[in-house]
């Protein structure tokens, strides 16, 4: 096969006129200046908001294909937004600076813990995701999974205060909602007991209500599945069915323990 057919071939495979990868990290990009106008005390918001506007408006021109939406009228409304964001951000970062002691400052939590990093671009995602901005608040939330391990899809509910504690592995899912003053663990998946296309306009992931605490590794799926308020939910725990307020949910493995003297 002569170059000439190669290339041909390859072209007739390149079915996505709109599949422009550029869009990753303009999205990025993007990501990174809001992120920093909003906490760098260095990077002054009143300098960057234009900048902003001009990547908001490259991503529109990018992401935005269907010729009946004008996605670069939402940049004013999601100015607008900013300063509630930046509220809900700063009650996240003083609950896990209250909840973890090893957290030694307020500063450490904005500059080193990832399941802050990871709230703050879910966040920063979420308001893009009501107002309907086609692909680029997945691509802001799988940026911030890339970077910490932590998936929150940008359709989440997540209510003021929330705590995510050494984030590795953490899964959040698009209809899951979680109130006020949660917390959770690394490991934690807030899933669907099922995946099909045909579900995708319905509630499939989990209810979290105010106050609860959620040890590492523990799973817990379903739509109609609701974690009561102040309840704990143990490590390792397996949740398919709802927990009434103020339960405690373990789970109880088998530990066998060989010394020498017990082989003998």
């Amino acid at each position: 096969m002569d170059t000439r057919t190669i290339i041909d071939k390859i072209k007739q495979n390149k079915k996505q006129p709109n599949l422009r990868f550029r869009l990753k990290k303009e999205t990025e990009a993007f990501t990174d200046l809001l992120f920093l106008s909003l906490f760098d005390i260095e990077t002054p918001i009143e300098k960057n908001l234009p900048r902003l506007q001009e990547k908001f408006d490259l991503l529109a021109d990018l992401a935005c294909w269907d010729p009946e939406r004008a996605c670069s009228s939402i940049w004013e409304d999601y100015m607008k937004t900013l300063p509630g964001i930046l509220e809900k951000l700063n009650l996240d970062a003083r609950a896990i600076a209250d909840c973890d002691p090893a957290s030694l400052s307020i500063e450490e939590v904005y500059l080193a813990y990832p399941g802050f990093y990871a709230i703050a671009i879910y966040r920063l995602a979420h308001e893009l995701y009501k107002k309907k901005f086609p692909l680029v608040p997945r691509l802001m939330t799988e940026y911030a999974h890339r970077q910490t391990g932590v998936d929150i899809n940008p359709g989440a509910h997540i209510g003021k205060s929330f705590f995510i504690d050494h984030a590795t592995g953490v899964v959040i899912g698009e209809t899951a909602v979680i109130h006020d003053h949660v917390k959770i663990y690394q490991g934690v998946t807030l899933g669907a007991l099922y995946v099909a296309k045909n579900l995708s306009d319905t509630k499939r992931h989990p209810t979290i209500e105010n106050n609860v605490t959620i040890y590492a590794n523990a799973t817990i799926l379903g739509g109609e599945t609701v974690i009561g308020a102040n309840s704990i939910i143990g490590g390792n725990a397996w949740l398919t069915s709802s927990v009434p307020p103020n339960s405690k949910v373990y789970h109880n493995p088998e530990i066998e323990i060989r010394t020498h003297q017990n082989d003998k």
